[in-house]
């Protein structure tokens, strides 16, 4: 897992300690927020990391515990997973730098709607934030957000009930629109939000696949192909 990164056995250690850490509490979680989530995210990120001047054992960490205890699946409470995030860092007696900088990433990493800003920003936060944000388009994001749509159980499609564009990020957090209402609130945003170069060229294609996709379910919708 961590065999091309040139870390020192010491950082080699905590990555994969960090890894089967995030691997075993995820057994049991949501299709689209599971382990498999986590990982993709990870490599992602770390396939970013190097076209950008960041520390890479904060930017694996941190993509590694970032949805450690997604506050969907927690009542709304966003301080669990950064709690659990620092207690296990603390115990791998990391660094109290690191460990802030992997909190912060944490705490700031999600996508809460309503044009919420963040006081907070560092490269390794970008770059796990660009990673996690293309797990939530193309291929893979159509399926994961149909998988917590069903979840939810939510309906596919109504086409009485419009997107909202402005929604406070209380209202985005509570939202139970229709699951292709999600693409518009969030989804085909995403492309424009990204910060690295190598992550908007990844977005570009995906983004497009996810407006074919559009095309073809209305066009089905309505019995036409």
């Amino acid at each position: 897992m961590t065999a091309s990164l040139k870390l020192h056995s010491e950082d080699i250690r905590i990555i994969e300690k960090t890894s089967d850490f995030v691997k075993n509490t995820l057994s049991d979680a949501e299709g689209g927020h599971d382990w498999f989530h986590t990982l993709r995210v990870y490599k992602n990120a770390l396939h970013i990391a190097k076209g950008e001047d960041a520390d890479v054992v904060s930017v694996a960490l941190g993509a590694l515990l970032h949805d450690i205890a997604d506050s969907k699946f927690h009542e709304g409470d966003e301080t669990v997973g950064p709690k659990m995030a620092r207690e296990f860092l603390k115990e791998q007696n990391v660094s109290f730098a690191r460990i802030e900088a992997v909190v912060k990433i944490i705490e700031n990493v999600s996508y809460r709607g309503g044009n919420k800003k963040s006081d907070y920003n560092s490269i390794e936060l970008q770059i796990v934030q660009d990673a996690d944000r293309l797990d939530a388009i193309g291929a893979i994001g159509i399926a994961r957000t149909f998988n917590y749509g069903g979840f939810k159980n939510r309906k596919l499609y109504d086409p009485s009930i419009e997107p909202k564009l402005d929604m406070t990020a209380e209202e985005y957090k509570k939202s139970d629109a229709p699951t292709i209402n999600h693409f518009y609130e969030k989804l085909l945003l995403l492309k424009d939000k990204m910060h690295t170069k190598t992550a908007l060229e990844i977005a570009e294609k995906r983004h497009l696949f996810m407006q074919e996709f559009l095309d073809q379910f209305y066009a089905e919708w309505e019995g036409s192909r």
